[in-house]
């Protein structure tokens, strides 16, 4: 899921990558929201907040929320230089290395969370916004803009458009891949409420705090040992056909040999 690139990828790849990133960004959305009261998967609501304070002439506290929007930016800026600079190497997968990214990121902001005085509330929210920038444009990406995780706005406007097509068959004749579209959309919906609920579950109720976020990085980890362990797996049985194939192929061209007896 994380490999297929371009004509290759299909509706399953995606459906893989949406689920996985769709859960950890609502994993890290809820812990976000309820350690800081601010906004960690998109940059909307502090665009809103920062025209606000700037219209009010509390400039310093409207550079903060510039700040995050310059984060989720810098994140996405990132994640697409590391893909750019690195997709001439056919050896490694440069998908790979914007998630690590995010993985760290994730695991040192859970970390430090537990010593109030190393990390500032608005530094945590800043990395936080990075990731998810990291995230959103690695997904865009790698899905030709065909998947987004880390906010619902545009997904629910397009679901609802999606929804409307489906009640004019003669407009849209295409019923099969709209269909296939809506369960793709339908599908990050859930798996984002999913992450909310369970992280949300494990910062409140179980009391992990910021540690919730260890959950979405460790989720990532999984998935990118998974794609890996699944290549290496085909790789094997691939090679073990064509060895097998090339078998049969050399008995076919062997031809018995049979020695005239005069009697």
């Amino acid at each position: 899921m994380f490999r297929h690139q371009g004509k290759s990828r299909t509706l399953k790849h995606n459906l893989r990558i949406a689920t996985i990133l769709s859960f950890v960004a609502g994993v890290v959305n809820v812990t976000g929201f309820l350690a800081f009261h601010e906004l960690t998967t998109h940059v909307t609501g502090h665009f809103s907040l920062f025209v606000r304070d700037v219209a009010e002439l509390k400039f310093w506290q409207g550079a903060v929320y510039f700040l995050y929007i310059l984060s989720f930016l810098f994140g996405s800026f990132s994640s697409s230089f590391l893909i750019e600079n690195y997709k001439e190497n056919k050896k490694l997968n440069v998908f790979v290395l914007p998630t690590l990214v995010e993985c760290m990121i994730l695991i040192g902001v859970a970390i430090f969370s537990n010593f109030n005085q190393m990390l500032t509330p608005q530094l945590m929210v800043c990395l936080l916004l990075f990731a998810m920038g990291l995230q959103n444009s690695l997904v865009t990406k790698i899905s030709n803009a065909v998947v987004r995780t880390t906010h619902l706005t545009g997904l629910f406007t397009d679901l609802g458009i999606e929804l409307s097509q489906l009640c004019f068959p003669k407009s849209h004749p295409n019923s099969k891949q709209l269909k296939a579209t809506i369960r793709l959309r339908l599908f990050i919906i859930c798996f984002f409420f999913m992450g909310g609920i369970i992280g949300g579950f494990l910062y409140s109720t179980l009391n992990f705090k910021m540690n919730t976020l260890l959950l979405g990085a460790l989720v990532l980890m999984i998935s990118l040992f998974y794609d890996d362990l699944r290549l290496k797996m085909i790789t094997v049985k691939r090679s073990y056909q064509r060895r097998s194939t090339l078998k049969k192929a050399v008995k076919r061209k062997v031809k018995p040999r049979f020695t005239n007896r005069i009697s």
